[in-house]
């Protein structure tokens, strides 16, 4: 089989007569070119020139080899084109839309590494609690938590189990116990709040009869978690960040038949879109790794 090189001199000497004036196209010396065009013709078992003192000249059977030679040329300058449309593609800005709570907590070391292995992507980070309309273009990708993801078009993966239970620092531990049964509960303060996650944290506290045990509100769940390691109270957190808080203790398992999880999303229409199926790897490789050692 002959080398694309020599075939590549093949072409230079046809088109220029000589091996200097090939070589000299070619960025390569003289006798590379006469090399490479020796080594094809007995590849190929053909005499492809006539060697003249005037320079190289194609014999019938170069002439008649030379069109193919044209079209592997033609198709290789397209696979370049082609090539590096696509790497041009991967660059860019994709937009994830993540609670502010696992922005804060688990995502800031797997953006860092995700920047090193990718530079050429720019990540526009969203980081409100509400959910963003990624079918209307709001956002390129979304974590969430969810029970059942809603909104149309949308595909993606079920990263982990996400269920919300109740959490205290050690701090709180130390001075007041660890309430282990939920009828415990009414007799310790709640703190409350969290922006997005306040609606189902309330949907929590009314089923137990404890609303009136919140003694503080927040507006962002990174405020919510930082009262909590505080010691100012218990708090119910999602349990896939809360249980890999260094400082917090799980108070009660979750209830059972809780199924939300936490969800990797994008749009159908994004999902073949390389920068974006880039990220999209990358985030479900890293999450999974990380409910791996959750459940290790």
């Amino acid at each position: 089989m002959f080398d694309w090189n020599d075939l590549k001199s093949f072409l230079a000497v046809a088109e220029t007569g000589s091996t200097l004036a090939a070589a000299q196209a070619l960025r390569v010396s003289q006798t590379t070119v006469a090399r490479r065009i020796a080594a094809l013709e007995k590849a190929t078992g053909l005499a492809l020139f006539e060697r003249r003192q005037a320079g190289y000249a194609l014999t019938p059977v170069g002439e008649a080899m030379l069109g193919s030679a044209l079209a592997v040329r033609d198709a290789a300058d397209r696979f370049g084109e082609v090539a590096g449309a696509r790497s041009r593609d991967t660059g860019g800005t994709v937009s994830l839309t993540v609670m502010e709570v696992v922005a804060v907590t688990i995502l800031p070391p797997i953006l860092r590494d995700l920047r090193a292995a990718h530079p050429e992507i720019h990540i526009r980070l969203d980081t409100s609690d509400e959910s963003r309309d990624l079918a209307g273009g709001a956002a390129d990708i979304a974590i969430r938590s969810s029970k059942q993801p809603s909104g149309a078009g949308l595909v993606g993966r079920r990263i982990a189990d996400n269920p919300w239970t109740v959490y205290c620092s050690r701090e709180y531990a130390d001075r007041h116990g660890i309430p282990h049964r939920r009828e415990e509960l009414a007799t310790h303060p709640f703190i409350g709040g969290g922006g997005g996650v306040w609606e189902p944290y309330q949907a929590w506290l009314r089923q137990y009869g404890l609303q009136d045990s919140v003694v503080m509100q927040y507006d962002s769940a990174s405020g919510l978690l930082a009262g909590v390691r505080s010691g100012m109270g218990l708090s119910v957190l999602p349990a896939f960040i809360a249980d890999r808080e260094p400082d917090l203790i799980r108070c009660i398992p979750p209830k059972s038949g809780d199924t939300t999880g936490l969800w990797l999303l994008t749009h159908e229409r994004l999902r073949r879109v390389p920068r974006v199926r880039t990220v999209l790897d990358f985030l479900a490789a890293e999450l999974t790794k990380l409910a791996r050692e959750q459940g290790a």
